[in-house]
């Protein structure tokens, strides 16, 4: 659909990916967050003034705070959700927005996380089939959240777990990929060969040092990934813009 195709290249800027995500509130609680991060407005400001090609967030956040940021940073909103206080064995998460919602948003693309391997895999793969199908009604792109997890699952950090997850998210008709970086830009390339036609991204992850979060943002992009979906290595920095721009030479080039 031209609508798709439309709405995707605002997502993928010269066929790469730079995603701010801030959907940590529901993931990991408030622990991620400073008095400065914490506000919303704070974290919008540097997704707009940044460059990114989308912004991840929940719906709660967007329907609060977007209308300032309308037309500043496309949107990506993530349609399904769950907190980590429950146990992993028998991860799952749940929907918690709809299709029709991201459209009265303006989004560009909605963000859904599939636990592959947990015992409510099933669930998670209906649940996408039906969203995913009505957001292609809406010539509206998906991003998948693709996470190995749960009692089922040896090891979620894995080449062979991600790979796993990079060709489910393929095979459910994921547009874009979001998966765990498995540590070398050899061991990468396998998960994008997985992936095929469906556009790799990696997580930002956990805070680093700058300088090895950029040097793992260089491996990634050499393993034939499009991109980045970075959260905390960016609004928890000192320097936002700063490292913002250091990870936009890595993605686009200088």
């Amino acid at each position: 659909m031209i609508g798709e195709k439309v709405r995707l290249s605002r997502i993928m800027r010269k066929g790469k990916v730079m995603l701010l995500a801030m959907d940590q509130g529901i993931e990991h609680g408030p622990v991620d967050f400073n008095e400065k991060n914490i506000d919303p407005h704070y974290v919008f400001d540097i997704a707009a003034k940044g460059g990114f090609t989308g912004f991840a967030i929940h719906k709660g956040i967007a329907y609060k705070y977007m209308e300032n940021y309308a037309g500043k940073v496309p949107l990506v909103l993530k349609l399904n959700g769950r907190t980590n206080i429950n146990p992993k064995e028998d991860v799952y998460s749940s929907p918690v927005a709809a299709v029709k919602e991201a459209v009265r948003l303006g989004a560009d693309a909605i963000g859904y996380t599939i636990y592959v391997g947990s015992p409510m895999e099933a669930k998670m793969f209906h649940e996408f089939g039906m969203i995913q199908a009505e957001a292609k009604e809406y010539g509206m792109p998906s991003i998948v959240w693709a996470y190995p997890r749960g009692k089922y699952v040896k090891n979620e950090k894995s080449v062979e777990s991600i790979s796993y997850a990079a060709r489910v998210a393929l095979e459910l008709g994921a547009d874009i990929v979001k998966v765990n970086y498995t540590g070398s830009t050899e061991s990468f390339s396998q998960v994008v060969k997985a992936a095929q036609g469906c556009h790799v991204i990696s997580a930002g992850g956990s805070k680093l040092d700058e300088d090895a979060f950029i040097e793992k943002a260089k491996e990634v992009m050499a393993a034939g990934a499009v991109g980045f979906a970075v959260g905390r290595n960016v609004w928890q920095s000192e320097k936002p813009m700063e490292i913002t721009q250091r990870l936009k030479d890595v993605v686009f080039g200088k």
